[in-house]
């Protein structure tokens, strides 16, 4: 027989060791690591959220902070200062009224009280952006080569804290001595109910001089 005609063998499979195995868990090597691109893992949500929340302010003091500084806290009965202690004494009314009603919330007893309760310091939250918009419209830019016509002009930032130069200080004092009577309010009349609160538990009944049966101390014919 010619070695001619003989088959060619197999070349045998390489071992267990020289075999790629992929572990479950892990990445190959060759395809790329994904980035999640969706709105920058909610960083979207946040920038959403804070314009949202200074846009009322900035329109606030862009339409009618002129002519809220310039014709009527004049007005206001007692100057512009009887304004500004009236505005910061309205800064803890509206921060109780807004965070008064979501203290009452418990989602785990009942959804639609505690939703009754978010809608109730809607009202609130609205008071709490018309005193923060009314307090914006007095601030002026720290440098004073910022100071402009809009800033000077009657009702302006400029304008106002030169004219009434110690307004921020009546504002804060109002605010601090409003909070204060609160507290006062609430630990003389909010802690007295709750030390005295009436008991769930019935009082017993007198003894009633007459017997079940009708005939008092008497016992009944044998």
């Amino acid at each position: 027989m010619s070695r001619g005609s003989a088959k060619p063998k197999r070349r045998k499979a390489a071992g267990a060791a020289l075999r790629y195995e992929h572990r479950p868990g892990r990445a190959a090597a060759e395809q790329p690591e994904k980035r999640d691109w969706s709105c920058l893992g909610g960083g979207c949500a946040i920038l959403v959220g804070f314009a949202a929340l200074i846009t009322p302010l900035v329109l606030f003091e862009t339409y009618w902070g002129h002519d809220l500084w310039g014709g009527l806290a004049p007005a206001w009965p007692g100057g512009a200062y009887a304004f500004a202690a009236t505005v910061g004494a309205l800064v803890p009314l509206v921060f109780l009224a807004w965070v008064g009603p979501l203290t009452r919330m418990d989602w785990k007893k009942s959804k639609s009280r505690s939703l009754a309760w978010a809608a109730a310091s809607l009202p609130g939250l609205a008071a709490g952006y018309l005193v923060a918009g009314v307090i914006m419209t007095t601030t002026r830019p720290k440098r004073r080569r910022n100071w402009d016509y809009d800033c000077y002009r009657e009702g302006g930032p400029c304008w106002v804290h030169v004219h009434y130069p110690y307004l921020w200080v009546v504002g804060l004092v109002a605010t601090l001595a409003a909070a204060a009577l609160l507290i006062t309010l609430f630990f003389k009349y909010g802690g007295r109910s709750s030390a005295t609160a009436p008991s769930t538990s019935e009082p017993e009944d007198d003894p009633s001089p007459r017997s079940p049966t009708g005939t008092g101390d008497r016992h009944p014919p044998a």
